[in-house]
């Protein structure tokens, strides 16, 4: 078992970078998840629908994100995760993943920490959140 982070209420984390965002990623993801909507991969139904190009679907930048969470902090240490999509992410598209402490509590004998996270590409959140994590006790 991985020991707990040490961290401190105002840390921001190591980020990730991932991408360009390409086909062949919302492709994979698409037969991972089962997400075979046409907004992700049928250009001419896209252009029919408002956006500019193909989408990636937004798991998949949740994925990225939780799996930056438990690359940080270790799986066994996530205790809740969830998000919220902010803007679409396409083709060509390169994000970067990252997080910051916000508050750290003690219950029933654990240090857990609330980090603030975020997925951006050049024009902003695509994807924000919050994960609780066990932390070392400071």
């Amino acid at each position: 078992m991985r020991t707990p982070a040490e961290v401190r209420v105002g840390d921001t984390l190591d980020t990730r970078v991932v991408g360009p965002v390409t086909q062949t990623d919302i492709v994979r993801f698409a037969g991972a998840g089962g997400d075979f909507n046409p907004l992700h991969h049928d250009p001419e139904f896209v252009a029919t629908s408002g956006f500019p190009g193909v989408i990636a679907m937004g798991q998949m930048q949740a994925g990225i994100l939780a799996g930056w969470v438990s690359d940080t902090f270790g799986v066994e240490h996530v205790r809740s995760f969830g998000v919220r999509f902010v803007a679409p992410v396409f083709l060509g598209d390169t994000l970067t993943v990252g997080g910051t402490v916000a508050a750290i509590t003690e219950t029933h004998g654990q240090s857990l920490a609330t980090v603030d996270l975020v997925a951006s590409g050049v024009k902003g959140p695509v994807v924000t959140g919050s994960a609780t994590v066990m932390v070392a006790a400071t």
